[in-house]
């Protein structure tokens, strides 16, 4: 239906049906990151010896967030005075926009993907680059030396794990011949590229989660040293779009790994009489989990050790990595 429409001239019926899709899918998302931000409260209360939210909407607390949003909404909206104010506005729409249009290329299922690029995951990486953008101006606009320093850290910190990122998926797209998404979900059909490339795999997940700029990466937004970072002049909603680009990305990543390294839809084995939509959503739940899991568990790195470990420990691995899968390409596929 979708190729049909691509293929027919533009209308308002063709305006209206795409609108109506992304209408959905944000729907969607904003439903992962309501229950995603309250299962993280109340995993993190499990794992500390806590309850967590219990309270409001039940003894789960299921509707504590919506009541934060709706708190966060009611908010007063604050600009400081000596702020770039056009800026200082802008800058949570230009964090949040690419966080929701990567969304698009991702496939879900063979049959559920917006938009089937074939350089799907080049123009992730691309758009996603673009909320470092909105992070910087964020910091700079506040005329704030904390939100300075944050911003400040986020750009060192993004350019420096963008490029082990990028590099530690090189060895899938060798072993796929593609960036198209579903071509390297198609080509995992028999085995997934987390057993053929584990180092990437590793080097891909970590790096990620300094991509996040979550714990143990959370330098521009250190409380104990910055307050908040480069947030830390925004209140109310405006604040609130820089916590749903956090939380949209890690919708985004956790689907990202699982389609490059987890098979995507693909089931293991024998249970092939599961949905694929089943597996998807397992395999996605699971590297949430783990994200979560390391939050709670690792403490913050020094600024000096997080840019060492970008360039002197990823790097060279990511390198190494290439090599070593270009010479496993040409000897044995």
């Amino acid at each position: 239906m979708i190729e049909n429409l691509l293929n027919s001239p533009p209308s308002w019926l063709n305006f209206g049906i795409f609108f109506g899709l992304a209408t959905a899918l944000l729907m969607v998302v904003l439903g992962f990151v309501t229950y995603g931000i309250l299962a993280e409260r109340k995993v993190m209360g499990f794992m500390q010896g806590r309850i967590g939210p219990n309270q409001t909407g039940g003894s789960w607390g299921l509707l504590q967030t919506i009541a934060d949003v709706l708190k966060l909404l009611l908010k007063e909206d604050t600009i400081p005075k000596l702020a770039d104010r056009p800026l200082f506005i802008l800058a949570p729409i230009i964090a949040f926009a690419p966080a929701f249009m990567v969304l698009a290329t991702i496939p879900f299922t063979d049959k559920l993907q917006f938009a089937n690029i074939g350089v799907g995951l080049l123009y992730y990486i691309a758009v996603s680059g673009i909320t470092t953008v909105g992070i910087v101006t964020g910091g700079w606009a506040s005329n704030n030396k904390y939100a300075l320093m944050g911003g400040m850290r986020a750009a060192a910190q993004m350019i420096s794990y963008e490029i082990p990122l990028v590099m530690s998926v090189i060895g899938v797209i060798l072993f796929t011949g593609s960036l198209n998404l579903v071509d390297i979900v198609e080509a995992q059909e028999n085995v997934w590229y987390i057993f053929l490339q584990p180092v990437g795999f590793l080097v891909f997940f970590i790096a990620s989660i300094a991509e996040l700029n979550r714990t143990p990466f959370d330098l521009p937004e250190a409380e104990s040293e910055l307050v908040a970072g480069f947030h830390v002049e925004y209140s109310g909603f405006r604040w609130a779009f820089f916590m749903l680009a956090e939380y949209v990305y890690l919708f985004a990543m956790a689907a990202l790994t699982t389609v490059l390294f987890l098979g995507g839809w693909h089931p293991v084995m024998f249970l092939d009489f599961i949905p694929g939509a089943v597996w998807f959503a397992l395999k996605f739940s699971f590297v949430v989990f783990i994200l979560m899991w390391i939050r709670y568990t690792f403490p913050r790195m020094r600024a000096d050790q997080l840019m060492e470990f970008g360039w002197k420990v990823l790097l060279p691995v990511a390198l190494a990595n290439i090599f070593i899968s270009a010479l496993i390409k040409e000897l044995f596929f």
